[in-house]
């Protein structure tokens, strides 16, 4: 499995994943379950969208939630739930097939964003001090008009933009597609395929209009941001911080 869902209505990504469920169920042999295939995309849909079902009952956790409104247990829907988004998650574009949808654009946007998560604060790697929280980093990738292209694994909250671009390889392997990026000012000297603005306040003349001319550029991609951050179970995560990347991946190939 290596191409993303195509980007289609609810229903038929309903369908889509309802298959991919029954092709798994069948290669293991599988047998009855609580929840029919069918079932089970809509749980995992409403899990990916909010964490949740529609119209919940008030009260207690996301999980706790899904299990009322399908009537099931809270231990089927964590298991239905880790089973799609494993199944989903090597749909999503990997850094090669960024790469050479990237070369068919004039130019990409790199930006990094940190998903909140509810670790504590004993957890020094996963704690952001530009965003003053815990949580993970995911760089991002976007096209001139903002599509969202690929979004990388996880990594602690601690690491810097360009440290965790440079951890994925991405400005190398921009340089080597000899491929435009435009990026922010954190991303001074993460590689030479990268343009960044220049640094500085009270900036005069040709800088301060390239500034301005490179803030409307980039400012594009926070529409693949909000793809990503669009999903209610985004915005703060309550999973192990290890299966964090797979549901980013699973939101991605969707």
């Amino acid at each position: 499995m290596s191409a993303r869902l195509p980007s289609i209505p609810s229903s038929r990504i309903l369908q889509r994943l309802a298959d991919l469920l029954a092709g798994h169920r069948r290669r293991i042999g599988s047998r009855r379950r609580r929840l029919t295939r069918g079932r089970q995309a809509l749980l995992v849909l409403a899990h990916l969208r909010c964490g949740d079902a529609p119209h919940p009952p008030a009260g207690g956790t996301p999980d706790a939630r899904l299990a009322a409104g399908f009537r099931i247990g809270i231990a089927t829907v964590c298991r239905s739930i880790r089973e799609a988004v494993d199944l989903l998650a090597p749909l999503a574009p990997t850094l090669e097939q960024a790469m050479g949808t990237a070369r068919s654009k004039a130019y990409v946007i790199l930006d990094g964003t940190l998903l909140l998560t509810d670790r504590i604060a004993a957890d020094r790697p996963y704690y952001s001090g530009k965003k003053k929280h815990h949580g993970m980093n995911v760089q991002v990738l976007a096209d001139p008009a903002g599509r969202l292209i690929r979004a990388s694994h996880a990594l602690p909250g601690a690491a810097h933009d360009p440290t965790a671009a440079r951890t994925h390889d991405i400005p190398a392997a921009l340089a080597a597609g000899h491929i435009k990026c435009w990026a922010d000012k954190a991303y001074q000297g993460a590689g030479p395929a990268l343009r960044v603005p220049f640094r500085g306040r009270n900036l005069r003349g040709r800088r301060r209009r390239h500034n301005r001319d490179h803030a409307k550029i980039r400012s594009l991609g926070e529409r693949a941001m909000a793809v990503l951050k669009g999903r209610r179970l985004l915005r703060k995560l309550r999973c192990s911080t290890t299966r964090v990347t797979a549901i980013v991946r699973a939101v991605v190939a969707l």
